[in-house]
């Protein structure tokens, strides 16, 4: 909390050297950053909050969350976002305030009493800056990695057409309830756009099959089914079928089959095509 009177003597100690004090602060925070930054843009955005603090410790604000430091708390959310946005550490954030407190002190600690006492209560509101720039950071960087999430999970299930009338969905790696939700939402979606009536679902590349899977991969299955379309289900290796077998886990009418050859080799068939081996290769 800033009183009225620290804050009007706070911001004409700011204002009187503002250009020098602005200057190294940018100097300061460019150095912290290992000049991974665009000086000229990080001058912009310092001289910006900078200036925007003065003027709200003028109007007499008395906190980080007070409406006349709105403007402040926007400039932080902006400089929070862009660094998160480009790999800067929460540290390497940080530094973006508390770098002034370091500029600061020897311009407010050498006065009089009162400076001392008004830089004090800069200290602690810049503390404040920090935690909301921290907290905004740390948001940013949620948001960014549940973003790469759903971008990894489209790219990892693909949905392929390998003939006409004829999906697959090539699995690779664990099989969770998300990713199995994104498998379900593009296969169905792909059934509509190519009119497919056959769907095959390899899992060769999935490392285990557990109970937990096998219901994933039920759920999927049932849902295509009620779509018009058949399910093959190709890729059972021979410690997958042993684990399917001890785990007592039921496919019932669902066509499995060891590899993704044979699937083709049977969707082809329920469509009508046949498959014809040239001479000397095994069919």
């Amino acid at each position: 909390m800033v009183g009225p009177d620290f804050s009007e003597r706070l911001a004409n100690l700011l204002s009187a050297d503002g250009g020098r004090l602005a200057e190294a602060w940018v100097e300061r925070v460019s150095t912290s950053l290992r000049n991974r930054m665009s000086t000229v843009e990080l001058d912009r955005e310092l001289r910006e909050l900078y200036d925007a603090l003065v003027e709200a410790l003028r109007r007499g604000a008395g906190g980080v969350h007070d409406e006349n430091f709105s403007e402040v708390r926007a400039l932080l959310t902006e400089i929070s976002r862009n660094r998160a946005r480009q790999g800067f550490t929460p540290g390497e954030t940080a530094v973006s305030v508390f770098a002034l407190k370091e500029v600061l002190e020897p311009r407010l600690t050498s006065g009089s009493s009162a400076d001392i006492g008004a830089y004090l209560r800069l200290s602690r509101l810049l503390d404040e800056f920090g935690l909301f720039t921290m907290e905004t950071y740390s948001q940013t960087r949620e948001e960014i990695i549940s973003a790469q999430a759903e971008q990894l999970l489209e790219l990892s299930t693909p949905v392929v057409k390998i003939w006409d009338g004829v999906i697959a969905v090539p699995l690779v790696g664990t099989l969770d309830s998300a990713r199995t939700q994104v498998v379900m939402e593009k296969l169905l979606q792909a059934l509509v756009d190519t009119g497919s009536e056959q769907a095959i679902i390899d899992i060769t590349g999935v490392p285990a099959v557990d109970t937990q899977v096998a219901q994933h991969l039920l759920k999927t299955i049932v849902a295509a089914r009620l779509m018009g379309a058949e399910c093959t289900v190709s890729g059972i290796r021979p410690q997958i079928a042993q684990t399917i077998v001890a785990l007592g886990i039921e496919f019932g009418d669902i066509v499995t089959k060891a590899s993704l050859a044979d699937a083709l080799r049977h969707a082809l068939g329920r469509t009508g095509a046949s498959v014809v081996a040239k001479a000397g290769e095994r069919r």
